[in-house]
């Protein structure tokens, strides 16, 4: 696939999107509701990892919503190149996929994905879940973080990190990277512990940067690799999935 030629003149708060699926439809309908906004413009397609890959380093988007099967190197695997080429930093990946039944989710987060979204997400929901991830804000919505630690319980992976790499954080960074593994929001956070959301956000930002993750999606998975959450029975209880 080669990059698109964008319909309009960008402008700097256009949010520039690559679209990774092998089904020509499914590409066809996420650039049909994402050029509803005027904010959002799809500069590229690809049908395959490698193309996703390519078309990405030539386009440098913004966003790549990135489908996890696809023939010869898969959604994953290109995640993971995006992810660590020094040239994309500022790209973000969401995966597309059918959460219930995709068991490459998590492998995708630990590759570097920002979020995912399933592909019956409702039209104005991905436009904002795109703005979202392009701003740097909440890559995983309370709720959807509430999924991972549901699936945490039910598919525990093999521990990748360790304790010691949270002894950079002060206590207060570490109870909030905490809580938010455990799927509060930093208003939550913030009326659970009396202090302000900014000053929330504003530990949660220094943990992402001391811990060296690259967004929030980032920070809930290495809070269950290294330990500091602990799936329970009951996941949806922040008390009890990840009580100290």
């Amino acid at each position: 696939m080669t990059p698109m030629t964008p319909m309009t003149p960008m402008t700097a708060k256009t949010i520039k999107v690559l679209l990774a699926d092998d089904q020509a439809l499914v590409r066809a309908g996420f650039r049909s509701l994402l050029g509803r906004a005027k904010d959002i413009e799809v500069v590229g397609e690809a049908g395959t990892g490698d193309e996703a890959v390519r078309t990405a380093r030539a386009v440098r988007p913004d966003v790549v919503l990135m489908d996890i099967r696809m023939p010869g190197t898969d959604g994953l695997t290109a995640t993971r190149t995006l992810a660590g080429d020094p040239d994309l930093t500022e790209c973000r990946v969401i995966v597309l996929t059918t959460f219930e039944t995709d068991e490459y989710v998590f492998a995708a987060l630990r590759a570097g994905a920002s979020g995912f979204l399933t592909k019956e997400i409702e039209p104005n929901e991905l436009r904002q879940a795109v703005r979202a991830v392009a701003a740097g804000d909440a890559l995983l919505s309370p709720s959807a973080t509430r999924r991972v630690i549901e699936q945490f319980v039910h598919h525990p992976a093999a521990p990748a990190g360790t304790p010691e790499r949270l002894s950079v954080l002060t206590a207060r960074e570490r109870e909030i990277t905490r809580l938010i593994a455990t799927g509060l929001s930093n208003d939550q956070i913030a009326e659970r512990l009396v202090i302000s959301p900014l000053t929330a956000k504003t530990h949660a930002t220094r943990a992402l940067a001391k811990l060296g993750a690259r967004d929030r999606a980032q920070l809930v998975i290495l809070a269950y690799e290294t330990g500091l959450v602990v799936p329970r029975a009951h996941p949806l209880d922040p008390q009890r999935a990840g009580g100290r």
